[in-house]
């Protein structure tokens, strides 16, 4: 989501190759021996011989491959989706889901991965959740083998990606996680509105954190007995979206799901900096403050189930709530309309703040959630093939477009001009409202497992006019480039883990204290020295001299 120098673009591609090509003549790898494709000779069982970018991935005889699942309670697992048996079908590969419930899928993937019983597909991983696995050796250096992924190193070259690589290495120079790659940015989170209360009350959809301000004070105006906005996605994160990708985006410090390490590049001081200390950390947290303080918002936002959120919406008591696309359409659309016929929910786009109209700051880039491959997979006689399937299924576009759409004829079919269209007895995201059928729940496609990256095309081939529109508004704000790398020694990883969570948790604590009121604004130098006590400088150090290195070392 931002326009990178394209002369830069086009060198880091280049070094990118190169690295490539030297990973696989003489790369580290698990065992620091070379990674010719003739090393490969007792692991090509079930492979092509002549697999390539845009052919179809066929597996030489019958294979079955064992893979985590993350279960979505929108569209809990059936044995008898079409998905699976298509996918047997065209190619020769079935899967075994571990299934986890969603609720649950970090931790049951951190306990599967230390006692060694994950099994070889790891997906659902953000970038940067796979950081805590590498120093044990639990799973593979993925950069080592992508000469076996012909679409994936495509999509890398063709769409400059190698910038945005760069963040996931390792101090190895390596990255260990295969993720998910876009074409272009994608903002998808946003705060969903009662539009038919503006209209009510004669105001505009609003642009900026004042305009929010400015409506939520005439919504309580109208409304005493109301917390016009009332928030979701705060378990088992407070603030999940709304602190990261929403107000996250408007100041450029990010919290909630986007806290992760505690660590955000400052563009101004060209330098790492941590991000509950930081001072656009503490103006988002004054902001909701005072939103709380006015009784604009539910203080139970950062603590209550998003049912109760939900209900709150949908029983009148609350009238702005965090949204995607989906949730806005699955979710709170539904039972609104049964309550009130007359309520109408949009989703606005992103509220601007102080960093102005960006759709992406340092902490954004076009990687998506991904993939960890187990260690064990790389003595599995059909290692070649389950790179060559993964990369066909998750990379390929006709991969990513059977994901998606399922099957031409069935699920879907396409018009004169190509453009996708839902078979007429099946919905999805509110496309085909009355069709009996429904695409994830019946059929097992556009699953958030398999289903992710593509083409900004294949992106927005299911959105609504609606959404297209949502799109074209925030793609045109600016996007700042990505954090710069800054990998760090298995000592030092060692290290910053143990400053790490004791500084996330009193960061964390303290969000919710300043938001609340329980804690006075006054107290942020003292909060500051007691992250200071719990060795933030020193933490900070680690980051900015890693940084540093990466640079001498990298250029």
């Amino acid at each position: 989501m931002y326009e990178m120098n394209r002369r830069q673009a086009m060198a880091a591609v280049g070094a990118f190759l190169a690295l490539a090509a030297c990973s696989t003549d003489g790369g580290s790898g698990d065992s620091g021996e070379a990674k010719k494709s003739d090393d490969f000779a007792a692991n090509r069982d079930g492979a092509m011989s002549d697999y390539a970018a845009g052919k179809q991935f066929t597996a030489a005889a019958p294979l079955t491959f064992g893979i985590l699942y993350n279960n979505h309670p929108f569209y809990p697992l059936k044995k008898d989706w079409l998905f699976w048996s298509e996918l047997t079908k065209r190619t020769n590969v079935t899967l075994e889901p571990n299934v986890v419930p969603l609720s649950d899928y970090e931790n049951k993937r951190s306990l599967l991965i230390g006692a060694g019983d994950a099994p070889m597909i790891i997906p659902k991983t953000y970038p940067g959740q796979e950081t805590p696995f590498v120093a044990s050796g639990a799973i593979l250096p993925v950069s080592d083998y992508i000469d076996l992924m012909p679409n994936f190193k495509e999509k890398i070259a063709r769409w400059n990606l190698e910038p945005d690589l760069d963040t996931i290495r390792q101090a190895d120079g390596q990255f260990y996680l295969l993720p998910g790659l876009h074409e272009d940015y994608w903002v998808d989170y946003s705060l969903a509105i009662r539009a038919d209360i503006l209209d009510e009350l004669g105001l505009e959809i609003p642009q900026t954190l004042d305009d929010l301000h400015n409506v939520l004070k005439a919504m309580k105006e109208k409304y005493p007995d109301s917390y016009p906005f009332s928030d979701r996605w705060s378990n088992p994160t407070p603030g999940g979206a709304l602190l990261n990708q929403i107000l996250g985006l408007a100041y450029g410090a990010h919290g909630g799901w986007g806290y992760l390490n505690g660590v955000t590049w400052d563009h101004t001081a060209q330098k790492f900096a941590y991000t509950g200390a930081m001072e656009q950390y503490k103006q988002m947290l004054q902001f909701l403050h005072t939103l709380v303080e006015e009784k604009l918002m539910d203080p139970e936002s950062f603590t209550q189930q998003d049912d109760q959120a939900i209900q709150k919406l949908v029983s009148g008591k609350s009238f702005v709530i965090s949204t995607n696309a989906q949730t806005l359409v699955n979710e709170y659309r539904p039972p609104l309309k049964k309550a009130n016929p007359k309520a109408k929910l949009i989703k606005i786009p992103v509220p601007i703040g102080p960093l102005g109209p960006v759709k992406a700051d340092a902490t954004t880039t076009r990687l998506e959630n991904g993939i960890m491959i187990s260690k064990k997979a790389r003595d599995s006689k059909n290692f070649v093939a389950m790179m060559q399937f993964i990369d066909w299924l998750w990379y390929s576009d006709e991969g990513q477009v059977f994901a998606k759409w399922g099957i031409e004829g069935t699920t879907f079919t396409k018009d004169a001009s190509g453009k996708y269209q839902l078979a007429e007895d099946v919905d999805f995201v509110g496309l085909n409202p009355d069709a009996s059928k429904h695409l994830q729940k019946d059929f097992g496609f556009s699953n958030g497992v398999f289903a992710y990256g593509g083409t900004t095309e294949l992106l927005q081939s299911t959105f609504s006019e609606e959404e297209i529109e949502f799109q074209k508004v925030m793609n045109a704000r600016e996007a700042l480039p990505p954090a710069p790398p800054r990998p760090l020694t298995d000592e030092e990883r060692e290290q910053a883990s143990l400053w790490e969570t004791p500084l996330k948790d009193h960061a964390t604590q303290n969000t919710l204290n300043f938001i609340l009121g329980k804690r006075s604004f006054d107290e942020w130098d003292a909060y500051v020295q007691e992250l200071e006590a719990k060795n933030m400088s020193a933490y900070i150090n680690l980051m900015n001299n890693a940084h540093e290195r990466y640079k001498k070392e990298h250029g």
